[in-house]
Parts: structure tokens; C-alpha cells; sequence
């Protein structure tokens, strides 16, 4: 079956959210799905703070994914607001796609994470993703048994998301289980997320890929200026925010030398991004427990990360 829907006289789309555990793969699928990066993707769990909607359009259908954050324990204020989002990601939903990593054996907190999905009511599909890594792929079949019987779901893909293996048939299944609606965007749109969110993101995205361990988590980046000047270049002053003294000077590294790199890596993929120069100033700040305060939190918007002196 292609991708396209069969029947050119009429137009199916729908909302799909792709939920899981953390480090399942989610992001990765969601760009390999819609064919083009919309949202980042690191080996660090809890990468996804947000509902990232990928748009995936053919003559006759439209497909909004939506990625969303790792099905975590909420132990801080911050991590509250994530599985808030993910509940929300839930409910109204044409399917769900958990994603499950291939190569890890079924944990307690698979059970809690496929409770949410069942009392969800909403269809769902498993996806065993990271098949890449698994070199006799009869083993498969047995967890595929192990999470029927936790879970019955409507039709089970092993895919490899990095590779792209199975994910054609993933997407056709997807697209036939599709109700006939509109297009809710142009076909030329991947993403519904503004400029400034995809900037802000990628930021962290190098922050995290360049860091060590230890401070990943502790990340906020906010955009703080953002001026278009002629011709066709563009000025972003961000700053990222941790939580200690100590990872302020990791950030930093030796005469600046890893901030240099983290805005060197994160500027080539901006001016990807917008077609345009860009001109990008880091700055790194220290706000102790920001994770646990909700005025910080409720000044940082997830959707457009704008800062609080908008040029």
C-alpha cells in the first residue's frame, strides 16, 4: 500500500500523538515520519519538553503528529507540567503510536505507561523502534507476546526509526485508519512551531549533544532579542539558563571555548532553518532551582521561547 491514500475523491487527516518512555526514539521517528527535522534529538532522555507537531501532507490526506515528552515520574514542579502535556496528548486524538525501545526488556514503568494509554480509550499502535540494533530479530516475536499481554493493541510495527526500515508501512497503516476531514495546514508547512522555538530549541539540542551528563536536564534556553536587519540577516541574543555555578562553567569551557562551539553548531542549523544569515550571542546565566519555580516557568514559553526584552 503507498503512502498516498487510494481513493483520489476523497481527503482523510487526523491528529496522531507518538508517546512512550523517555529515550524510545520519539523525536526521531516523528522526523523520520514527516521526512525533515522538526524537533531535536539527543541520546539524553527527557530531550522533548513540549508538544512538537510534525505535519505530514499528500495530494489527498494530512497527517499532524504530535511528539511529546518521555512518560516519566513526576518528582519536580517542571516534570509535573511535562506529563500534563502528555496526558493532554491523550485524549482527542485520532491514534496514539507508543514507541518502545526493541532492545530493553519490559519494566515496571512499561506497565504504568501502557495503563495511561489503555485508560485513554483512544486506538493505539505499538511501535518497536531501535530494530536497527538487534541483530536476530526472531527475538521480536516474544516481546511483541510479552506486551500483548500487558496491552492489546491495534497492529504492532517494529521499525528502526534512525534507518528508516518499516516506517513506510507504519505510515500507510496510520493514513488508512485516518476519518475524511480536511487539510488544517498548507502543504507546505512541517511544523506549526515559530522560528524562535525552533532556534531555541536547537540551542539545546547542541547543549545537550556537547555537555556532560550532569547538566542536560538543569537547561532552559530563552530567546531574549530577535532582530531582522538588511539585507536578509538575522540577530538572536539567547541565554541559557542552568542551575548551578558549576554548570555554568561547564557550558563555558576553557576561554569560552565550548559556548563557542555550542553557538557555532546551533547557528549552522538556525540559518538552515530560516533560509538566512544569522548572527547569534550566547550569554549563560545562573537561576538556582528554576525547575521548582513556577514565576520562572510561567516566564518561559515552550511554544515561542520569546524573552523578556523582544526586540
Amino acid at each position: 500500500m503507498s503512502d498516498s491514500v487510494r481513493d483520489e475523491g476523497r481527503h482523510v487527516s487526523g491528529f496522531v500523538s507518538i508517546v512512550g518512555l523517555p529515550n524510545a526514539g520519539k523525536s526521531t521517528l516523528l522526523n523520520t515520519l514527516i521526512g525533515g527535522k522538526v524537533a531535536i534529538v539527543t541520546d539524553k532522555p527527557q530531550t522533548t519538553r513540549t508538544l512538537i507537531q510534525g505535519i505530514y501532507t499528500t495530494e489527498n490526506a494530512q497527517v499532524i503528529f504530535i511528539d511529546t515528552p518521555g512518560i516519566h515520574r513526576s518528582d519536580t514542579l517542571f516534570n509535573r507540567r511535562l506529563m500534563s502535556d502528555v496526558r493532554a496528548a491523550l485524549e482527542a486524538r485520532d491514534l496514539l503510536l507508543y514507541v518502545a525501545d526493541a532492545t530493553r526488556r519490559l519494566a515496571t514503568e512499561d506497565a504504568h505507561a501502557l495503563d495511561m494509554i489503555r485508560r485513554s480509550g483512544t486506538p493505539a499502535f505499538l511501535v518497536l523502534n531501535k530494530i536497527d540494533r538487534i541483530r536476530e530479530k526472531q527475538r521480536l516475536l516474544p516481546l511483541i507476546e510479552q506486551y500483548k499481554a500487558l496491552m492489546e493493541f491495534h497492529e504492532y510495527f517494529p521499525v528502526s526509526a534512525l534507518t528508516g526500515d518499516g516506517v513506510h508501512d507504519l505510515r500507510a497503516a496510520v493514513l488508512a485508519r485516518m476519518p475524511l476531514g480536511p487539510a488544517y495546514f498548507p502543504a507546505d508547512e512541517m511544523t506549526d512551531q515559530p522560528e524562535r522555538f525552533i532556534a531555541a530549541e536547537l540551542v539545546r539540542e547542541k547543549v545537550l549533544q556537547e555537555t556532560r551528563q550532569e547538566v542536560p536536564h538543569s537547561v532552559a534556553v530563552v530567546v531574549d532579542q530577535w532582530q531582522e536587519e538588511p539585507p536578509g540577516l538575522t540577530r538572536i541574543a539567547m541565554t541559557i539558563f542552568v542551575e548551578r555555578e558549576g554548570q555554568k562553567g561547564i557550558l563555558i569551557g576553557s576561554r569560552g571555548a565550548m559556548l563557542k562551539k555550542i553557538g557555532t553548531l546551533a547557528r549552522v542549523e538556525i540559518e538552515q532553518v530560516l533560509g538566512r544569515k544569522v548572527f547569534l550571542e550566547l550569554f549563560v546565566k545562573v537561576r538556582a532551582n528554576w525547575r521548582e519555580n513556577p514565576e520562572f516557568l510561567n516566564q518561559l514559553s515552550w511554544r515561542t521561547t520569546t524573552g523578556r526584552d523582544e526586540v
